[in-house]
This record gives C-alpha cells, sequence and structure tokens, in this order.
C-alpha cells in the first residue's frame, strides 16, 4: 500500500507528540486520526479502518514499565490482527522492545525521533503488509480461495475463463484441495449467480436414492413417499447444480444420468410426465481422468457430456509457499475464533509444514492449525506445537514385501478410511465388512 493511501491512528497521552505526529503525517497519509485515551481504541477502530496504529508504551505517568502499552497492544491486535503497530517510547529498555515485539508490535520506537525515521519505518510495514495479504480468487467472488503458487494461478485464470459461460465444468482433484469452493467460486462469477446452487453428493447415495434424491418423486410412489417432493435437478432449475463424487456412481446410476442431461428433463419417480429444466452442470471427482477414461467403470458418452472443460486443483505439496499462506490465514482465523490472541509463527514451524507431504491436503493443513491454535500455551508456535492426527501419520504406502496379514490389513484400513474422508459406512462397503466389524478392527489397531 503506498503511503498516501493509508490511514493512521495514533495514540499518546502527551498533546506535543499528537501535534507533532499529526503535523508531520497529515500532508503525507491520507488520513490522520489522534486521541490521548487509549480507553478510546475499540470505538475508533470500528469506526474507522486503520493501517498503522501508533501507540505510547506508558500512559499512567507513575510507573513506566511499558505494561500499559502491551496491554493496549493485545487490545488492539485481539481486534484486529493485521494492524501494523508502532510502540513509542522516551525508554529505550531492549528487554520492553523484544517482549513487544513478541507480543505481535510490528516495530518499537525510541523518543525522541527523527521524522525520516518514523516515516521510513510506516512505508516499510505498508509494504510489508501488502506482500503478506493473500492472493484471492481474482473474481466476483466471497468465497475466499487463496494462492499465489503457479499452478492455482493457472486454475484463477481458467475459472475467469469459463465462469461467466454455460459450459458444464469437470473439476478434478485429491480429497481436501477445495473442490467443492471452486465449484461455489464458479457458481457466483456466472450470470446464473442469483440462481439456486444445489451441491448433492452422489457417491454416497444407493441406487433408490440416487433417482428419488435427484429425480424426485409423487406421492405414493413408494412406501414413505407420503407428499410430492422435487429431486434436486428441479431444485436448481435456473441455477448451478453441484454432483460431488461423480467417479463413484454405478454404470445404471450413469445411464440414468446421461438421460437427463440430453433430454434436459426429468422424470419424478411414481409419474410418467416429464419434466424441463435448465441448469448448468457442475461435476467434481478424486478419481483421475485416466481411471475415468476406462469404459469399464465410466460410460465415455457421460464424460463428454460433463466435461465441456475440466479444472484440475493442484495438490498442496506442489503449491510451495501457498502453504505458508494458507497456514498464516487458518491461524488468523482460528485465533480469532476461539478468543486466542495474536500468534506468531516460528520458522521451523513454517519448515514443518513444508516437508509434510498433506495427503489430506489444505482439510489436513486446516485441521493441524486448528490443533495448534487450541493446544497452544504461548503466543509462539514453533514445530513442537505442530502435530497430525493418528490417521495422516500413519499414512504410509503399502510396501510391496510387506507379508505380515496384521499389517496389511491396518495399512488398507487407514488408506481406505482416509480416501473416504473418516465416512466409516462408505469405509466399511468398500472393504467389504459391515461397519461393526469395521469397528472392532479400529479397536484392534487402536486407530
Amino acid at each position: 500500500m503506498l503511503l498516501h493511501n493509508a490511514n493512521i491512528l495514533v495514540i499518546d497521552d502527551d498533546e506535543d507528540v499528537l501535534v507533532a505526529l499529526r503535523l508531520l503525517l497529515k500532508s503525507k497519509v491520507k488520513e490522520v486520526v489522534v486521541n490521548k485515551n487509549p480507553n478510546m481504541l475499540q470505538s475508533l477502530m470500528q469506526a474507522h479502518k486503520f493501517d498503522v496504529v501508533i501507540l505510547d508504551m506508558n500512559f499512567n505517568g507513575l510507573v513506566n514499565t511499558g505494561n500499559e502499552g502491551i496491554f493496549w497492544l493485545n487490545k488492539i491486535k485481539k481486534q484486529d490482527p493485521n494492524v501494523a503497530v508502532i510502540l513509542i517510547t522516551a525508554y529505550g529498555d531492549i528487554d520492553l522492545a523484544i517482549r513487544s515485539l513478541k507480543e505481535g508490535a510490528s516495530d518499537f520506537i525510541v523518543k525522541p525521533w527523527k521524522n525520516e525515521k518514523i516515516v521510513g519505518t510506516i512505508k516499510e510495514l505498508l509494504e510489508k503488509n501488502k506482500k503478506r495479504q493473500p492472493k484471492k480468487l481474482p473474481l466476483d467472488s466471497e468465497i475466499k480461495i487463496i494462492g499465489d503458487s503457479d499452478p492455482m494461478q493457472d486454475v484463477f485464470v481458467k475459472l475467469k475463463k469459463v465462469a461467466p459461460t454455460d459450459a458444464n465444468i469437470l473439476i478434478l482433484g485429491e480429497n481436501g484441495t477445495g473442490k467443492d469452493l471452486i465449484a461455489k467460486a464458479i457458481h457466483e462469477n456466472s450470470l446464473r449467480k442469483n440462481m439456486p446452487f444445489i451441491k448433492v453428493d452422489v457417491g454416497a447415495l444407493t441406487e433408490t436414492l440416487f433417482e428419488s434424491e435427484l429425480f424426485g418423486y409423487k406421492k405414493g410412489a413408494f412406501t414413505d413417499a407420503r407428499e410430492d417432493r422435487k429431486g434436486r435437478f428441479e431444485a436448481a432449475n435456473g441455477g448451478t447444480l453441484f454432483l460431488d463424487e461423480i467417479g463413484n456412481i454405478t454404470p445404471r446410476q450413469q445411464s440414468r444420468l446421461l438421460t437427463v442431461l440430453q433430454n434436459r428433463q426429468v422424470t419424478p419417480l411414481g409419474s410418467n410426465q416429464a419434466v424441463a429444466i435448465d441448469i448448468r452442470l457442475i461435476c467434481a471427482t478424486n478419481v483421475p481422468i485416466s481411471e475415468l477414461a476406462d469404459e469399464e467403470r465410466f460410460r465415455k458418452d457421460l464424460i463428454y457430456r460433463i466435461n465441456t472443460v475440466d479444472i484440475t486443483i493442484p495438490p498442496l505439496r506442489d503449491r510451495g509457499s501457498d502453504i505458508a499462506l494458507l497456514a498464516n490465514y487458518f491461524v488468523t482465523f482460528y485465533a480469532e475464533k476461539y478468543g486466542k490472541g495474536t500468534f506468531t509463527l516460528t520458522p521451523d514451524f513454517i519448515q514443518k509444514l513444508k516437508k509434510h507431504h498433506f495427503s489430506g491436503n489444505v482439510r489436513e493443513l486446516q485441521y493441524a492449525i486448528e490443533r495448534a491454535i487450541i493446544m497452544a500455551e504461548q503466543q509462539t508456535l514453533a514445530a513442537s506445537d505442530l502435530t497430525f492426527s493418528a490417521i495422516e501419520q500413519s499414512h504410509t504406502p503399502l510396501l510391496q514385501n510387506e507379508t505380515n496379514l496384521d499389517i496389511v490389513e491396518r495399512n488398507t484400513i487407514l488408506n481406505v478410511i482416509e480416501k473416504n474422508e473418516g465416512n466409516i459406512s462408505k469405509s466399511a462397503k468398500e472393504l467389504g465388512i459391515t461397519r461393526a466389524a469395521l469397528y472392532r478392527r479400529l479397536n484392534k489397531y487402536e486407530l
């Protein structure tokens, strides 16, 4: 951010300091607000969006320990974690300076100051804040899709091109990469944004539920059909229908879906009357496109229908600097959610994140950060504060020469549960055992 666009707040009980800083900055920045009373901080910050707060360290005039400044610093950072705070005092105590920086201050200046020094410090902080701001989806969207890595920039470019069209989209990517966020962003930037956005996890629907959920039914169509009900296709009419986990539907379900997409109409269960539909279709799957192309698994004519344009979301391990960006975003989010103040991340904390494989991608990172915030005992997060769940730590591929049946079974169960994002019913079905049997095995292996 340029200096002339900045809004500055100065809090100091010395009238001379307020006058001096106001005169110094008023011609260089957009707005300077000065006040003698730190108790006005909350109301002032609610009324204005400040980029920098210049805060005195001592207010009572009796004991110049700096504790008052630390107290108000914490109040400021709790209300706005992103604002830069410069602490200013007549006492050049290095221990106090270090303490204030650990508590979240951006810099520390000793009275009397040089005007060039304080203006230069403000400029530097504004530039740092500008670089630190996460880059988001460059579209008209409230959805937070954060990333400035080259792979994500490629995704953003493609989204900007396809969102305003009515093309059917197939979103590809591993579990936890954010396919649902991409689908919502496409809808919010389309001509249908004021119409419904309906999401269906079709991979979790049985044969019977698939038709009743998607196409609807008439009263009396089956035992529990006590009234007419619209299906998801009708509910999405005029808007966007998002079919998640499309790669897991059966051949019969594929056939029924293809018929609807070709005819642009649905026939509710128990009815002979077709209903015309007007939807934009977005589908998503974690199944690689090469596997979908296998006709024994998926109909090619259906792929052509759902895949006018495909968008592949890169795994987190391929997104480089995005790991640190996302970590900082989630730290700020969960610190605010749990009322735990402002946190600083040490280099070894970030390094540990970057070395992790993140088989669960952004979702795994999100939960790891939430855990760290909840368990934190101080405001600086180090590598020792970062832990991963048992399933994440146990994510190791099966060794080709592994012959111990217990180890093979344990690893298979872990991989299937992770693939199904912790869904026990789906995991048990895929493993060919009952839920009760799967729970017994989880207890057996202490998972």
